[in-house]
C-alpha cells in the first residue's frame, strides 16, 4: 500500500497550479492585451463557475464559433475547467454545416463572435438545436445574447467545483472533411493531457517559451500549441489571422520561440523579401504540419531563420510521427518515426502486415488515440485494424511505406488515389514532378473518368503571377518526367485552388467538378 496516492493533474489542474506558483509570469497576449497566469486563472475560473450557474452541467457540449482572439482562449479553457466539452468550429465553413456540427454535437450553448452571431441567428428556424442553446457573445448585438465580458466578469473567481476524471470527454473536434464529410472526434481530459505531454517534450518546448498561434483556435494544430504551452507554463500569443509580414513583424517584437504552422504559412513567410527586414532569430523550434511539406522549404526555412523546423505527419484522431532537425538532410523525403508510446504498421489489402518498402495503409497505435467518433459507431469501426492479438489501431487512410530504418514515407491519401487501367497511381508523385516547372505555383492532380482506362490523371494547376503556361507544352514536360501510367489526360487552369482553414487541398471539390467531363 502507497502512503500517498495524489491523482495525476489533467489540464484544468495544471492551469489552476500556474496561477498559484507562476502567477506572474506572462500566460496571453493578444494585440496590446496582456494577461499573466494569475489573471488567466481568474478569467478562466470565473466562465467555469458562469457556465455551472447557467444550468450547463459537466459534459454538456458548448458550442464555439469565433474569430481568433484572447477571448477565445479564455473561453476553451473555462469549458475545460468547467468540466463541459469544448466544440470549436471551423468560422469558414457553410452555415448548413455549422446548423449540422450543433446539432451532431447536440451543444446545449453557443458562443460566437462579430457577424458570426448573426450565422447563428438565421440558423436558429431552421435548427431546433440551435434555437434552444443559450447564446453568449463577443461583440455580439444584444439580446438574446449575453455579452461574454460583463457576464463572466460578475461571475464568482473562486475555484470551480467540476469534479473532472481522466476518462470524461474534454472537446470534440471536427475533421477537416477533405475527403467526405466532416466527424466529431471526441478526445477525453486524459488524452488531452498525453498530448500536452508529449509533443510538449518532441517539439522541445520549455518554461519560458513564447508560442505564436496564427491558425484558427478551432484547429487541433492550435491546440497542439496551446496545450504544449500549458505544460510548461509558457506564453501563448494569438494573432487575430495570418499574414506573413504581421507574422514576421510578431516573432520579432514578442521574441516568438515556438509555433505551429501550415506548409503554406512557411511559404508565405519565405517569399518575404528578406523577411521584411524583420529579424527572426529568436525562433527555436517550429512544427509544420497538416499537408505534405515541400522539399525546398525543409531545406529553407531552418537556413534561412537559423530555427530547428519540426515536420509533424499526423491526425487530429491520434497518431502521430516527427522528423526530428537532426535527420532533416539524411532524411528529407521522409515525415520521420512515430515518437515515444507510438506505434505504426504498415498493412495491404488483405490487412495483413507489409515488410519494409511495400506501400500499404498506415496504421497507428498511440496514448493519444480518440475515444471515437462522435455519435457514429460505424466509422469508428471503420477506422479500426485489429490484430492477431486483438488490439485496436487505427487506420489513417493514408499510403505509405517505412524504410529499412523505421523512417515513414507518405505516398498519397487512399481515396485520392487513382486507379487508371488495375494500376495504383500515386497524385503526390505527379504532383511533386510539377511543382519543379518555373510556372508552376501550385497544383492538384484529381482522377477523372477514362472510357478507356476508367480513371485517368488530370492537373489542375496554378500559374505563377505574369505567366500563361502553354498547356500542352506543360502536359509534355510533365509526361516526360513520368512513368507510362503517371501520364496526366489534361491541365485544367484555376486561379486558386479549394483549400480548407489549414492549407489542405479539397480535391473532392475538384473531382466533382471533373466528374462531368470523361477522357
Amino acid at each position: 500500500m502507497s502512503w500517498f496516492a495524489a491523482p495525476q493533474p489533467l489540464l484544468p489542474d495544471l492551469i489552476a497550479r500556474h496561477g498559484k506558483w507562476r502567477g506572474a509570469r506572462t500566460a496571453l497576449i493578444a494585440g496590446q492585451r496582456r494577461l499573466t497566469w494569475a489573471q488567466l486563472e481568474r478569467a478562466t475560473a470565473q466562465i467555469a463557475n458562469g457556465l455551472a450557474a447557467a444550468g450547463l452541467a459537466p459534459g454538456e457540449r458548448i458550442a464555439v464559433l469565433m474569430d481568433n482572439s484572447l477571448e477565445f482562449a479564455l473561453l476553451l479553457f473555462g469549458v475545460l475547467r468547467s468540466g463541459c466539452v469544448a466544440v470549436p468550429l471551423n468560422v469558414s465553413i457553410s452555415d448548413a454545416a455549422v446548423a449540422g456540427m450543433i446539432d451532431d454535437a447536440a451543444a446545449r450553448a453557443v458562443f460566437a463572435s462579430g457577424a458570426h452571431c448573426a450565422r447563428i441567428d438565421a440558423l436558429a428556424a431552421a435548427s431546433s438545436r440551435v434555437r434552444a442553446a443559450l447564446r453568449f457573445a463577443h461583440g455580439g448585438p444584444g439580446p438574446p445574447w449575453q455579452e461574454l465580458g460583463p457576464w463572466s466578469t460578475a461571475q464568482a473567481a473562486t475555484p470551480p467545483q467540476a469534479v473532472i476524471r481522466a476518462d470524461d470527454v474534454c472537446n470534440i473536434i471536427y475533421s477537416s472533411g477533405t475527403t467526405g464529410l466532416p466527424k466529431g472526434i471526441v478526445h477525453s481530459h486524459g488524452c488531452r493531457l498525453n498530448w500536452a505531454l508529449e509533443l510538449a517534450l518532441v517539439l522541445r518546448y520549455r518554461s519560458d517559451c513564447v508560442t505564436l498561434c496564427s491558425l484558427g483556435l478551432f484547429s487541433n494544430i492550435s491546440w497542439v500549441a496551446m496545450l504544449a504551452t500549458v505544460v510548461v507554463g509558457g506564453t501563448i500569443v494569438i494573432m487575430p489571422r495570418f499574414e506573413a509580414a504581421a507574422a514576421a513583424a510578431l516573432i520579432e517584437s514578442e521574441g516568438i520561440t515556438h509555433g505551429t504552422f501550415v506548409p503554406l504559412q512557411l511559404e508565405r513567410l519565405l517569399a518575404l523579401e528578406e523577411f521584411a527586414g524583420h529579424r527572426l532569430d529568436s525562433l527555436d523550434t517550429v512544427m509544420c504540419c497538416g499537408s505534405p511539406l515541400p522539399l525546398t522549404v525543409k531545406r529553407e526555412f531552418p537556413r534561412r531563420t537559423g530555427a530547428k523546423l519540426i515536420e509533424l505527419y499526423g491526425l487530429t484522431e491520434g497518431v502521430c510521427t516527427i522528423l526530428a532537425p537532426e535527420d532533416f538532410a539524411a532524411k528529407t523525403a521522409s515525415v520521420g518515426k512515430p515518437f515515444l508510446g507510438t506505434d505504426l504498421r504498415i498493412i495491404g489489402e488483405d490487412d495483413r502486415e507489409l515488410p519494409p518498402a511495400a506501400t500499404g495503409e498506415i496504421v497507428g497505435l498511440s496514448a493519444l488515440l480518440m475515444h471515437g467518433y462522435h455519435g457514429r459507431d460505424e466509422a469508428s469501426r471503420e477506422a479500426t485494424w485489429t490484430d492477431s492479438a486483438g488490439t485496436r489501431w487505427l487506420r489513417t487512410g493514408d499510403l505509405g511505406y517505412l524504410d529499412a530504418e523505421g523512417f515513414l514515407y507518405i505516398v498519397d491519401r487512399k481515396k485520392d488515389m487513382i486507379l487508371s487501367g488495375s494500376q495504383n497511381v500515386y497524385p503526390a508523385d505527379i504532383e511533386q514532378v510539377m511543382r519543379e516547372h518555373p510556372d508552376v505555383a501550385d497544383v492538384a492532380v484529381v482522377g477523372a473518368p477514362s472510357r478507356k482506362w476508367g480513371e485517368t490523371p488530370v492537373a489542375v494547376v496554378v500559374p505563377k503571377a505574369g505567366c500563361t503556361p502553354d498547356r500542352d507544352a506543360l502536359m509534355q514536360w510533365t509526361n516526360q518526367r513520368l512513368g507510362r501510367q503517371q501520364r496526366i489526360a489534361d491541365v485544367v487552369w484555376r486561379d486558386s485552388l479549394p483549400r480548407n482553414a489549414n492549407g489542405k487541398i479539397l480535391k473532392r471539390e475538384l473531382r466533382a467538378v471533373l466528374a462531368a467531363t470523361e477522357y
